[in-house]
Parts: C-alpha cells; structure tokens; sequence
C-alpha cells in the first residue's frame, strides 16, 4: 500500500473512532440491567482484573468522563491488578489475567499501547492527520490517574464479597476501614450502592443544590445533590472524603458518589450518613444543652478538625487538610448527642513532601459571617498551609460561642443567635464584616454570668483564644482539643 493510501486510511480510522467517542458506547456490566451499560459522549469500557487472597477477581463496566477524571480506573499495580479503559462497543468483553512479569514484547501489552503508538507516527504525516493525532492523545489520557494518590482504591476486597446481601452500611465501611485503605468503598460498589437508593424527602437546601433522606436496604442515608453547574465543588468534596485516613467518628462518614443522568439533565450524588438532628444551627434551634452536652459537642468539633489538620506520615498517610468553611450548618449532630464536620467542598490539602497547596479552582468562597479578620482584609498568606487551619481555629471559636450561648445551666441560656448578630445585617457583605472584625475588632459577647459556670469560663476562654487577630497567636486544633478533653476529665471525676 502505498504511503499516501495509508495516510488516508489512518485519518478515517481516526475520524471514526472521534464519532464513536461522542455517542457514546455500549460496555459489558455484570452488575447492571441486561449486563449492559452505555456511557455518555467521551466514556469508556473498563475491564479490571485483582489479586484478592491468592485468586483473580474480574470487574467490568462503564465509565463517564467525570468518572475518568477522578479514580484510578486504568492505572494498573504489577502482580496485583490490570486495568484497561477501550473505546468501542463491547471492548470489555475479555477476560484479563495477571501475570507476573510481563516481557516488553506482550502481545497483550502491545494492544493496550496501541492508541498511544498510532498517534506516534512518522512526522511526515499530513497537519490534518496530525491535529486529529492529538486530539486522539488528549482523549486517551483521560484514563490515566488523576491527582496525587499513592494508592489503589480497588485492590483492596472483592466487589461482590462487599455487596452480599446480608451486609449492612456499617460493614461495609468497616471492611474498607480494615483493609488497609481507609479511602472509601470500590467505584462498582458505591455506584451499585448509589443507584438502588430510593429516595423519601427533601430535608435541605443549600448554594449547592438540596439534601434528600434516602433509603438504602431499609437504612438512612442522605444524598446531597449537586446542580451540573457545581460540578468542581461535588467533584472536589467527593475527592475529599475518600482522602486515605480520613475517615473519624467526628467526620461525616462518606459512602458514594455517583453521577445520574435523568434524560434532561445529570444530577451529581454524593452519598453520606445520615444523622435525624440535622445541623447543629438546626439542633441549637430547636434545644438548649446541658453542660455535659456542650462539652460532648465541643470536644467532638475540636476532634474532628484536629483530625482534619493532622497529617499522618507513612505509605497509608493522610496529608493535612484545612476546612475552609466551618459553621455550625456544615457541623451535624449524631444520636448520641455528639459532632461531625461535613461539607469540604472548600477543603485545602497540604503535601509536605512538595510544600504545595493542593488549593479547589471553584467559584465558592467562605461564609462570610465566619471568615477570619486575614481572609476578610485578604492579607492571608496563601502560600502557607498554616494560613488556613489558624482561619479555621477563629471560625472553631464562634461555632463555640453558638454552643455556649445555648447552654442551660442555672436557666441562664439565652435565644440562639448567629456570631455578631446584634453588629451586622441578617445577610452581610464582606464590607460589613470587614468593619466590625478588622476595623473595629469586635466579638461576639462574652457574659459575665459565664464566670459562675467553670465550663463556660473555660469555654469563654478558649474563644477569646481562637479569634485573636493575630493568626500565629491562635490555638492549634490539637491544642482546643487537649484542654476540653482535660476538662471532661477533671468533670467525670468530680461526678
């Protein structure tokens, strides 16, 4: 054949594959309706073989593009997993099996490179064939991992063991918990998980969409809908959460996220535990706490933003990350009376090794209402991941003064009120706040009566301390935490 056919020949293969690729494809699925899935304009077929204690697990399915974007999907560990993403009808259906080594001359190996090579031909090929070869490259890289993780969340159990019907949520977060991977449940199952959820009622609205109570197997789980246009913040929370070591009993526990096209529009999942009391702005609403109360929903806040902040070294290390957005809406209230700390779509994560900010291009910012006198004035430092755990020590302080406010010892509780309530407008600017916390260094009121109650002097203490102006001159999260679990202490002995 000659060179000019084989060009031609090359640019038709490659125009064909970009009309496949925008209407989507049809892909093996064990786990859906028919065993058939279909993905979107720009997905794939994904075929998945595991070592799971000594014996090859096989997974296959479909794969949207922001599925693509977000998990290891074709990225593959020697000798414990291969992974392949193709894109034609079908392509899936074969069965992968892991090999030792694998010799550079693999037949296999040399399908799987296929796409990349094709698009390395000869520079003498033709502009058009050129730019079609490019446009080809970007596609195919949307396979590969994205981010910085250093682990795979799949490798860890069998998708079909963890599903078996008699499985609870609570057993399945705790078999990942114990696996090693502490990042979160296997794509298959949290889309598994995700699309058998019915849900009952809204419970919720928020800037990002609306919460729903859902029923999953006859238990409660809540479902936070994002709008398509907040796309970048469920993106980056669901990236959050699994984050390796998150997970706390003072963080909301994650259990999917999924994407869910309704023919008119998609509607982006974000599947977590459920807890009846809703916020804490709801809880303090509706009820005064007793003294051991405030404590338990102190001591519980503080722990979970230490646990944020920490950064745990190792291989199953988790980085620092920062909240950037803490209220007493985004902090929920559990059965038993304590704390977790949700919504960190606006979440920074610190990677020490590099010094850099791993820092969400969205166009959310902070509640203004709770932003530090440096985010407020902007002279925060971004540069320095320190900068935003002291923002967050300052917001900690007047999620605190809620609480307080709230307590009802000696009947001296008083009406709930969101911090500088009696300083600014119901809904104020950044102006507004900017004149009251920087100009004229106001904060919220601290009563004298407190002094009569050691929990209280010691609660009002630790405020005063974590809003300070000076940033360096705030507790540590760590610190916050030490001092009321002393105290807790120092009260279940006197008992």
């Amino acid at each position: 054949m000659t060179p000019p056919a084989q060009l031609s020949l090359l640019a038709a293969w490659i125009f064909l594959w970009l009309l496949q690729r925008n209407t989507g494809l049809k892909c093996v699925c064990p786990l859906c309706d028919g065993d058939v899935c279909e993905t979107p304009a720009d997905g794939a077929c994904w075929n998945s073989v595991m070592l799971i204690d000594g014996r090859e697990k096989t997974a296959r399915s479909c794969l949207s593009p922001l599925e693509m974007k977000g998990q290891v999907f074709c990225h593959s560990s020697p000798s414990v997993s291969l992974r392949e993403c193709c894109f034609s009808d079908f392509c899936n259906n074969q069965t992968l099996h892991l090999q030792p080594e694998r010799p550079l001359g693999d037949p296999d190996r040399s399908n799987r490179l296929q796409l990349p090579l094709v698009i390395a031909v000869p520079s003498c090929l033709l502009c058009v064939a050129l730019v079609l070869g490019g446009v080809f490259l970007v596609q195919s890289q949307r396979c590969l991992y994205f981010g910085a993780q250093k682990h795979d969340p799949e490798e860890a159990l069998d998708d079909h063991m963890l599903m078996s019907a008699d499985k609870c949520l609570k057993d399945l977060i705790y078999d990942m918990s114990t696996s090693g991977s502490g990042s979160g449940l296997p794509l298959l199952v949290q889309r598994t998980i995700a699309r058998t959820i019915v849900l009952q009622e809204s419970i919720g609205k928020g800037r990002f969409g609306e919460v729903w109570r859902g029923k999953w197997r006859g238990e409660d789980v809540a479902v936070k809908i994002f709008s398509s246009r907040d796309e970048r913040s469920w993106f980056r929370e669901a990236e959050i959460y699994q984050t390796i070591m998150l997970r706390h009993d003072n963080i909301l526990g994650f259990i999917a996220a999924d994407n869910k096209d309704n023919g008119s529009w998609t509607q982006l999942w974000l599947v977590s535990e459920y807890h009846e009391h809703g916020s804490l702005f709801d809880y303090l609403n509706r009820y005064t706490v007793s003294v051991e109360s405030m404590m338990l929903l102190a001591l519980s806040i503080a722990s979970g933003l230490a646990h944020l902040h920490m950064e745990i070294i190792g291989t199953q290390g988790k980085p620092a990350i920062a909240h950037r957005d803490l209220k007493s809406k985004n902090v929920l209230v559990k059965k038993n009376g304590a704390a977790v700390i949700a919504d960190l779509g606006l979440a920074v994560k610190h990677d020490s090794s590099s010094n850099s900010i791993d820092i969400p291009s969205n166009h959310r910012v902070g509640t203004k209402r709770y932003m530090a006198p440096e985010v407020l004035d902007e002279t925060i430092n971004a540069n320095n991941f320190e900068s935003f755990k002291r923002a967050d020590i300052y917001s900690l302080g007047l999620v605190f003064w809620e609480v307080a406010r709230r307590c009802s010892d000696r009947g001296l509780q008083e009406d709930f009120q969101l911090p500088y309530y009696d300083l600014v407008p119901s809904d104020p600017s950044i102006e507004d706040m900017k004149k009251v916390v920087c100009e004229q260094k106001l904060r919220p009121n601290i009563p004298n009566q407190w002094q009569c109650c050691e929990a209280l002097r010691v609660a009002g203490k630790l405020m005063r301390e974590c809003w300070y102006a000076n940033p360096a001159a705030r507790l540590t999260a760590l610190r916050v935490k030490k001092t009321l679990s002393q105290l807790s202490s120092i009260r279940d002995v006197k008992d």
